[in-house]
């Protein structure tokens, strides 16, 4: 056992002594070569050789792994892994040029109609009208569909679903409309094709929101398989069919009337006769400013038996815009509890499609859209029977996105058909005043008590997009003439038939064409149009054609 363990030492530091060797040996040569090409001016070539040896000496490292590298069992493993290497790369060269040829057609959508927008509240609004072009054009000589059809879809993400780990309980599919362009197998050549579609939205369908708790979506997809032949050498007869997939999102917005007048408040404040009168608009849009009107009222108190006035003084006001978000997340079936059949089963009343799930839990979340603390900038006046203070201020919304890719911090008004999303808006005032006392007549005077109230008040609003220059389909309706006659009109008789007598006049007009005599007209139109005779009833018929 002693021996072994001095032979692999002996051996152990035999290679180890002959590493350092050939690691020498390798350096000198390798500066003897540099020197050999470019000699340094400063210093001799035996300077430059020794440089170079205790330079290269202490990287031992390097050495071991050339060293290593230059065994014979190295050098096949490494030959055959750079053949390897390189031949995966031909072939992984080869496999990407294969997958990025081109497809054999492309899909393309333009949309006609204007921007989808549901003008009115959900129970008033006659809905939206699409419409557009799907354009498929084909890079082949010949392009073979099996098939050609396309759906549009609402989504509805629940982000605190039922179940946080199901898939199903995130996501709601409700397909709105379905269109099949090819009833049978259709053969298109190269060239652009084109494939209307159109379809009239609900109008009490939500428009697109995107919020913390839930968000509505509406896809548009598009899917043509096509028939290729089969790439395999043994069948070529074979075909298969590529899927060829179109998909884009489609925003739809609702926009809500302005009334003619503002809305009129008055909240009234016991114990106290603090009386709040405000005027303010009740539908708001996101990126505009808003005015409030405030008006208090009863904030002086006479006190006949020591001549003295209690005064309210107005010291703070703070405005707040929030947005509060409610949603039923519903279960799906497999995380659904097991119930009667006769409880599920809608009735007459409510469709499947609107019926409110019976198994939901539900979500809630307030967030602040703008706020604001006011200290200053009322008019208060004291000086009759009765205190009053006037004022006026400006709320918009202060919380916008900080990156373009980022969802917007707000969310316009929603109500889903089913009742389960709910999405309000709502402006919370907080008035702080304070009670002073001074003599009558002399409110100038006054000194304060210590004592103060907080007046609190809530109004709804309703947040909305902008209406633009567009109206809804049913107002966009064809202009209708009243001064139409049932026919079209007669023309003029021209000099020469007048001259044969078949007129009495030159300025006679003939009597007016009756629709069921064109087609008579236009026959003998085409059959005696040589002759001379023919020709200005013929001309009159195509006038009255056009």
């Amino acid at each position: 056992m002693p021996h072994l363990v001095s032979n692999f030492l002996r051996s152990s530091s035999g290679n180890i002594s002959h590493i350092k060797k050939a690691a020498v040996s390798r350096s000198s040569r390798t500066s003897s070569r540099n020197n050999s090409v470019s000699a340094s001016p400063y210093a001799s070539d035996s300077e430059d050789h020794v440089h170079h040896i205790s330079v290269k000496m202490p990287e031992l490292g390097d050495a071991l792994k050339k060293h290593r590298l230059s065994l014979p069992f190295g050098r096949s493993r490494h030959d055959a892994h750079g053949h390897g290497h390189s031949h995966n790369h031909a072939q992984h060269h080869h496999t990407g040029h294969h997958s990025s040829s081109r497809a054999p057609a492309s899909m393309e959508w333009s949309m006609e109609s204007p921007p989808v927008v549901l003008y009115g509240t959900p129970e008033e609004s006659s809905g939206a009208l699409i419409s557009g072009l799907l354009y498929v054009d084909v890079h082949d000589e010949v392009l073979e569909l099996d098939s050609f059809v396309a759906t549009l879809t609402m989504h509805t993400k629940y982000k605190k679903p039922f179940q946080g780990h199901c898939a199903e309980c995130q996501t709601k599919i409700t397909e709105l409309r379905a269109w099949q362009f090819l009833a049978q197998p259709t053969s298109l050549r190269r060239g652009n094709h084109q494939f209307p579609f159109s379809t009239l939205l609900a109008g009490n369908l939500p428009a697109s929101t995107n919020t913390p708790v839930v968000s509505i979506s509406y896809h548009f997809k598009a899917q043509a398989m096509a028939v290729s032949p089969s790439a395999s050498a043994s069948n070529l007869s074979s075909t298969s069919s590529v899927p060829l997939k179109f998909e884009r999102t489609l925003h739809i917005k609702r926009s809500l009337p302005e009334p003619l007048y503002p809305h009129h408040s008055v909240r009234i404040f016991p114990p106290t006769n603090i009386k709040a009168s405000a005027h303010y608009n009740s539908v708001i849009h996101p990126t505009s400013s808003n005015t409030v009107t405030l008006k208090l009222d009863g904030l002086m108190t006479h006190n006949e038996k020591v001549h003295t006035v209690d005064l309210w003084k107005l010291r703070k006001v703070s405005w707040k815009l929030e947005e509060t978000i409610k949603t039923l997340a519903p279960a799906c079936d497999k995380h659904s509890p097991s119930t009667p059949a006769s409880s599920t089963t809608p009735t007459d009343d409510e469709s499947p499609s609107n019926a409110t799930p019976k198994h939901a839990v539900s979500r809630t979340e307030t967030r602040i859209l703008g706020e604001k603390q006011i200290h200053e900038g009322w008019k208060s006046d004291f000086s009759g029977n009765d205190g009053i203070v006037d004022f006026e201020f400006d709320y918009t919304m202060t919380q916008f996105k900080t990156h373009a890719k980022d969802p917007p911090r707000f969310a316009c008004d929603v109500h889903t058909p089913d009742s389960t999303t709910h999405v309000s808006h709502a402006l919370q005032l907080e008035l702080i005043v304070s009670k002073e006392f001074a003599p009558e007549g002399k409110p100038h005077l006054a000194s304060q008590t210590g004592t103060g109230r907080i007046l609190r008040m809530h109004f709804a609003v309703h947040m909305t997009e902008y209406p633009g220059l567009g109206v809804s389909w049913d107002n966009e309706a064809p202009p209708v003439y009243q001064d139409v006659p049932p026919s079209p009109p007669g023309y003029p008789m021209g000099e020469e038939r007048a001259r044969i007598g078949e007129g009495k006049g030159k300025g006679e007009r003939e009597p007016p064409i009756e629709y069921a005599c064109l087609e008579a007209l236009e026959a003998q139109r085409q059959g005696s149009g040589s002759e001379p005779g023919s020709r200005r009833p013929s001309a009159s018929a195509g006038r009255a054609i056009l």
